[in-house]
């Protein structure tokens, strides 16, 4: 849809919500004096006023009139700000459903505590009021918590993969893998370094990295360039492109500056000494054995784009016994790799984030991602070929995570 009916929409909406929740509000505090109540009735609808006004600017005004770290979090608090209030009005919107059901059938005040209320006690409203608050604290809590304790809270998953056809030459190999870095998204040097050691303390024989170093624009990865360029591996860093590394989120002045803006960031890759692959392969030989590593530009379903080439990529890979593909999306695997590429033993994938909210115990997991993914954190298998999709290293949008924690996964291959 487009965004000058989307906005205007959206900010309707957000009105039409703010309102309803207002209501809540407006009786839960009745008992406060009426400087308090004015106080907390200006607060309210300037902080409504600037969350619709905010959005506006962040939608028509360039990116440059925003500090970087102010956008993230600005949008942090408009995601909070909504969800919260979307739990009060569900809570409202069942209660004054079942208030007019009994009503409908008894045809009595629904809206007091059965009888008069009786002295230090309070009415039904003022009760379901206060309620329906605190039930929207409880998200804006955990995701204000998301942000101070679940950025950062780098995880090491350990998978073994068991390739039949692997070579005894590369039995016991070591994969770490990276994706979705998001660097225009970090606001924390000091935590994001925590997590570069933690991956480099794995020591793995080869690093993999499967796209979105940035969100929108290659200057993004300048804050970051030498913390990144210090990741390395005995065997090589390779990497890919992710949907959000071709700026197409954003207006560019001209297409030739979008262009630009694509060369330095492929040219950002080679400066930290990681092999961008572009539709390619690469050729691992040991002892006479081969190993291939396939890297394709993004290839998405839907509404990513598909501006990677598997079929020139998988060229040349015949004598290798095993292939291992790097593909940002993992809706590709499905689309073309098992239909396809029967040949390619292990995709690695990221582009989910898990949505960056679910919960993870043990092998359990959920998060509102499976309703969109049909992989979207961890390994699958469909007959010998297997996938596994990283959670990412980053965030974006909002700038936290809560039970889906930023993932390092570090993969020792093995002869099954």
């Amino acid at each position: 849809m487009n965004k000058f009916l989307f906005i205007p929409i959206m900010s309707l909406v957000i009105l039409a919500i703010d309102y309803y929740v207002w209501q809540a509000f407006k009786t839960g505090f009745q008992q406060q004096s009426q400087s308090t109540q004015q106080i907390i009735r200006w607060a309210y609808w300037a902080i409504s006023a600037s969350i619709i006004f905010g959005i506006i600017g962040y939608n028509f005004l360039p990116l440059t009139y925003w500090n970087k770290t102010i956008r993230t979090f600005f949008m942090a608090s408009v995601m909070i700000t909504v969800v919260s209030k979307l739990f009060v009005v569900i809570f409202l919107f069942i209660e004054d459903i079942t208030r007019i059901i009994r009503w409908a059938f008894t045809n009595k005040n629904l809206d007091i505590i059965p009888g008069e209320a009786a002295p230090g006690q309070i009415s039904r409203s003022e009760f379901l009021s206060k309620t329906a608050l605190v039930v929207g604290a409880v998200p804006a809590a955990t995701f204000t918590f998301g942000i101070l304790s679940g950025a950062h809270d780098y995880r090491v998953e350990k998978i073994s993969l068991k390739i039949p056809n692997l070579p005894k030459a590369f039995d016991g190999l070591r994969i770490a893998q990276l994706s979705d870095i998001h660097s225009g998204s970090f606001y924390n040097k000091r935590a994001v370094q925590g997590g570069v050691d933690m991956v480099m303390k794995e020591k793995a024989d080869l690093l993999f990295f499967t796209g979105d170093l940035v969100n929108n624009e290659a200057t993004e990865v300048e804050d970051y360039f030498q913390m990144f360029s210090k990741l390395h591996a005995p065997m090589g860093v390779y990497s890919t492109l992710g949907n959000h590394d071709y700026g197409d989120y954003v207006r560019w002045k001209s297409p030739q500056a979008k262009k630009q803006n694509l060369q330095d960031l492929m040219k950002a890759h080679e400066l930290m000494g990681w092999n961008l692959m572009m539709d390619e392969n690469k050729i691992i030989e040991e002892s006479g054995e081969k190993l291939a590593l396939i890297g394709v530009q993004n290839i998405g379903v839907g509404r990513f784009p598909w501006y990677g080439n598997l079929a020139k990529a998988h060229q040349g890979t015949e004598e290798a016994s095993t292939k291992l593909l790097l593909s940002h999306d993992p809706t590709h695997w499905n689309a073309e790799v098992t239909k396809k590429y029967h040949d390619i033993d292990v995709a690695f994938a990221g582009h989910t984030h898990g949505t960056q909210f679910g919960v993870k115990v043990g092998d359990f997991k959920w998060s509102p991602a499976q309703y969109v993914y049909k992989q979207w954190a961890g390994l699958y298998q469909e007959g010998k070929q297997q996938l596994y999709v990283n959670r990412g290293f980053g965030y974006i949008g909002y700038p936290g995570r809560v039970g889906m924690p930023p993932e390092i996964s570090v993969f020792t291959l093995t002869r099954g």
